[in-house]
């Protein structure tokens, strides 16, 4: 029986949603997705959800004053599902600092970059004008600062000398849906927490990259 409920968060397609969704299948996983909460009714991550048999909600920022009271409506939801853990997965939303320390670590987020470079948006076309030889993604514990908590796993992709955006944008994707399962499982089984010196796995504090994992 699983012991670790989850949320998930989403705006969008949910392909990372979909790679936890699959994760969770075998009897024995420790994580239990238990709801998948939008901020956009027509994201497609809902239907993936609802397909799995997982509860959706939707909360339309824009039915909201304000960031603050979409935040307090987004907790009061999040907290009737009794998460130990809330997954953040392409959720496009700035998270107020009142939110964060709520859900401060037991909050996750994947960033399609090395963190701590190329910090928010274009992650792939910035990597290649700067003219990389890696590329990749980062999941981390999510922090007040933007793309700033502690990382917990990185994967490693080569940048190709025909590399456009979207052909490393699809190469660190397989990549993103191979960390954030792993993330999350490691989080579920008790490897895995936040403490004052930053994350920890098997009680051993990470390196300031996290687990390094290289294609």
């Amino acid at each position: 029986m699983a012991d670790c409920n989850v949320v998930v968060l989403i705006s969008g397609s949910g392909s990372n949603l979909q790679a936890l969704i699959d994760s969770t299948a075998s009897a024995d996983s420790p994580a239990c997705i238990r709801a998948v909460i939008s901020n956009r009714a027509d994201a497609y991550g809902l239907e993936r959800a609802k397909q799995a048999g997982i509860a959706t909600l939707v909360l339309d920022h824009k039915q909201f004053d304000g960031r603050e009271a979409f935040d307090a409506a987004l907790v009061e939801a999040i907290d009737g599902f009794d998460p130990q853990l809330v997954v953040l997965a392409g959720f496009m939303r700035i998270l107020t600092g009142g939110f964060v320390r709520h859900y401060a670590g037991r909050l996750l987020n994947i960033h399609p970059s090395l963190l701590p470079k190329y910090k928010g948006l274009h992650t792939h076309q910035r990597a290649l004008e700067a003219g990389d030889s890696e590329h990749g993604c980062s999941v981390h514990f999510v922090s007040e600062e933007l793309d700033g908590g502690p990382l917990v796993v990185q994967a490693v992709v080569p940048v190709q000398s025909d590399d456009t955006p979207d052909s490393l944008a699809q190469r660190v994707h397989r990549e993103e849906h191979r960390i954030y399962p792993l993330a999350m499982h490691w989080f579920a089984a008790g490897r895995l927490r936040l403490a004052e010196q930053g994350a920890m796995l098997d009680n051993q504090p990470l390196p300031a990259t996290g687990h390094l994992i290289r294609s």
